[in-house]
This record gives structure tokens, C-alpha cells and sequence, in this order.
């Protein structure tokens, strides 16, 4: 039963906002009442911070080359960008929705762009990246861009154009980008990844 409250919680969240959709909306699409959805969750806040966490979804791990990795982030997005069901980041229309002063809304948040940043940042570690850490900023900021540009023009060619500018980046930092593939380059003083 948690489970089916939590996953249409994330369905109405997402499709509808959090602050549109009450416990009333949800207990009656599952067909419960308010006291078994409280049972589970004791409060709608505990409700939005668990469907926040079931969003929080890691990076999964790959044997395509690091540089192909973080192109092929954009591939995806423009994938996502072109499903009906697209909104936008669940964890910025949360902070958005309930402002910046719920804390754990937006701890939820920070949290998770910040391990995005760091996949970034790992990833250019791997190809040898001087600052990998201010280039990994760069990555996600072209990341938040082109979702913010699909909301506005629903456009999902936003994530190519972002894509574009991720080469021009990372040709700047060294790497050697051709088309869709990419290698570490060496640069002066450092050594090649070992694979």
C-alpha cells in the first residue's frame, strides 16, 4: 500500500504540482481514505520528501568512455524532453513550489544536484580535466539551461544545442571531441587515465 500511495503521489506531484494536489486527491485516486494514506505518511510533507527521494535516482554505471558518458547525458535529456509526461526537474518545481525556506524540501534538492555536478566532475577527473571541478559546474548549468529553454519553447532540440555548446567546453579543457565520440587528450604534466 506505501508503495502504491508513493507512486501516485509522484505521478500527481509531478503532472499536476505538489502544492495543487492535496492527501484528499490522492487517497481518493487510489481509492483509500485519509487515515490509511496517514498511516503511511504521517503528514504531507513526509509524503513530498519521500516522493523527492524515490526522484532521486544515481547516475548508473558504464563502460562507454568518460566523455561519451557526459555527451550522451544531453542524448537523454532530449529523449526525456520529447515524452508528453515532461515538466521540467521535479526537485526545482519543488523548491519553486514551496519556496526556499522548507528546508527539507530544499536540502532534497541540493543534495541532488549536487551529486549530478559530482558525476560531472568524475567523469572529467577520469579524462584528465585540469579544473574538472568549475567544468563540472559549467556541464550542469548547460544541464538546468536546456530543461528550463524544453519548458519554454518545448523544444526538446534545446538539449542538442546544449549538447553543442558541452563539446566546445570540453574541447576547451582538452579533450579531443569528434562528432559523438570523445578522448582524453594529454595535456602538458599529466598522464593519461588508466582504463
Amino acid at each position: 500500500m506505501k508503495e502504491r500511495i508513493l507512486g501516485t503521489a509522484d505521478k500527481l506531484f509531478y503532472l499536476q504540482g505538489i502544492r495543487a494536489v492535496g492527501v484528499d486527491t490522492i487517497a481518493a485516486e487510489i481509492g483509500i481514505s485519509k487515515r490509511t494514506l496517514y498511516n503511511h505518511f504521517p503528514s504531507k510533507d513526509a509524503l513530498i520528501a519521500a516522493y523527492l527521494e524515490r526522484r532521486f535516482v544515481h547516475a548508473r554505471p558504464s563502460d562507454k568512455p568518460s566523455a561519451e558518458q557526459i555527451l550522451g547525458t544531453f542524448d537523454s535529456l532530449e529523449r526525456r524532453f520529447a515524452a508528453k509526461d515532461f515538466r521540467g526537474c521535479p526537485f526545482v518545481n519543488a523548491v519553486a513550489e514551496l519556496g526556499p525556506s522548507d528546508r527539507a524540501v530544499k536540502k532534497i534538492a541540493v543534495a541532488f544536484k549536487e551529486s549530478r555536478r559530482l558525476w560531472f566532475r568524475e567523469r572529467l577527473n577520469e579524462l584528465g580535466v585540469a579544473d574538472a571541478d568549475a567544468l563540472a559546474t559549467q556541464l550542469v548549468l548547460l544541464v538546468d539551461g536546456s530543461i528550463a529553454q524544453d519548458l519554454v519553447r518545448d523544444d526538446p532540440a534545446m538539449a542538442r544545442a546544449a549538447k553543442e555548446a558541452a563539446k566546445v567546453l570540453l574541447r576547451n579543457a582538452g579533450v579531443d571531441v569528434e562528432g559523438d565520440a570523445a578522448k582524453p587528450v594529454l595535456m602538458k604534466g599529466k598522464r593519461a587515465p588508466q582504463s
